[in-house]
């Protein structure tokens, strides 16, 4: 059976939401053929799926000698802007062998980083049992809530400048529309004699009991919304108020993790928990003093493959575990008394993708067959 690739992007996509990926990121689908290999009458179909930390070309092989309809590959192959496409360069190179082949390729990367029980919870988990939340906690404007509209107007036009206003694209909440929320109050004014006012009259202070009318409303659609209530509002000068609204938090979602331990770990005991969870038979190890004399560990953070930006977030903890970090990061936080270990940069992500794999199946009840490359590898080997 085989899935269109539009729904296989789509269910990827629901795995680990892409706006949830750093924006110096490149993820989603790289790479699409103009119809289906098998019928290329067809658009694009898949049927079985490969899943590589790396598109080598050793991948890319394996992927054409499985018949693989869709590649994908957690670090995107195509990340920089391409001006060229070149046999000589070997990237290039292998875009232009999986086009020729009629392959897909997709890269969730740092969305699936991200996401709840993607890549950075995985990694955690080889801490031990323990309490785990986002080290940088993620933030979404969603794109109807982006501004909110107040205005003051008396009872009697309320309900149909609400509802003028609502055709206009404002007061969308979720699957909900003609949201708003009213609230008593009275307005005064005084108009000159150069005013016509609706209510009450000229060179006179007015006291006017009204509704005072909220809505969020969508940048896109503030144009029209200021047109509408100019036409609609009674009054010859409306007054309105337009708030900016922050991104809210994602629970779940965000760079990295901190963990609470549930029971402290001596810091040998913790790094022989990580390469059993992660497959690795060595780790680089960075000591501080207090926990090489056998300190515990209570408070951990993680961040897989080049964790120096993420980690920077993580104050308060004894111990990073990350892929890679630069020298000078590992001594500033040696400095600190914090350890650090480092597992490889690919070492520290690979080991999440048989649960990929059972996570994609299971979003495509059984209809893909999915595939962890077994030519894909650490290119770091310990002599």
């Amino acid at each position: 059976m085989a899935l269109s690739l539009d729904r296989v992007v789509a269910l990827l996509d629901a795995l680990s939401p892409l706006h949830h990926a750093e924006s110096w990121d490149n993820v989603g689908l790289l790479l699409a053929p103009l119809a289906d290999r098998r019928d290329p009458s067809s658009p694009p179909a898949v049927e079985r799926v490969l899943l590589t930390i790396d598109l080598t070309d050793a991948v890319l092989e394996e992927a054409t000698g499985l018949g693989a309809d869709l590649i994908v590959s957690y670090h995107p192959p195509l990340f920089r802007a391409v001006q060229r496409l070149r046999p000589s360069v070997p990237a290039e190179r292998r875009v232009i062998a999986a086009a020729r082949t009629g392959l897909s390729v997709y890269s969730p990367h740092t969305a699936l980083d991200a996401a709840p029980g993607g890549v950075n919870d995985w990694l955690a988990e080889g801490l031990g049992p323990g309490a785990s939340r986002p080290l940088v906690q993620a933030e979404r404007l969603d794109p109807a809530l982006e501004l909110k509209l107040v205005t003051f107007v008396p009872h009697d036009h309320a309900d149909r400048l609400a509802g003028a206003l609502s055709a206009a694209g404002a007061g969308v909440i979720g699957e909900y529309s003609e949201c708003t929320s009213r609230a008593e109050t009275v307005g005064t004014f005084r108009g000159s004699a150069a005013t016509n006012p609706a209510v009450g009259e000229r060179e006179k202070l007015e006291r006017v009991p009204e509704v005072r009318l909220e809505m969020v409303c969508p940048k896109r659609a503030l144009p029209r919304v200021v047109e509408v209530l100019r036409d609609v509002h009674p009054y010859e000068e409306p007054a309105w108020d337009l708030y900016s609204l922050a991104a809210r938090p994602e629970l779940g979602f965000g760079c990295g993790r901190r963990v609470t331990l549930a029971e402290p770990v001596t810091l040998p005991a913790l790094v022989e928990r990580l390469k059993s969870h992660v497959g690795v038979a060595s780790a680089r190890v960075a000591a501080a003093p207090a926990h090489r004399a056998g300190a515990p560990i209570r408070e951990a953070a993680v961040c897989a493959g080049s964790g120096g930006a993420v980690l920077s977030a993580a104050s308060g903890v004894d111990v990073v575990v990350t892929g890679e970090l630069s020298h000078h990061a590992v001594l500033e936080r040696l400095a600190g008394g914090v350890s650090v270990v480092l597992l490889e940069h690919s070492s520290s992500e690979r080991g999440f993708l048989p649960r990929y794999a059972q996570r994609i199946v299971e979003r495509s009840e059984g209809a893909i067959r999915v595939d962890v490359s077994s030519a894909d590898h650490e290119p770091i080997e310990r002599w």
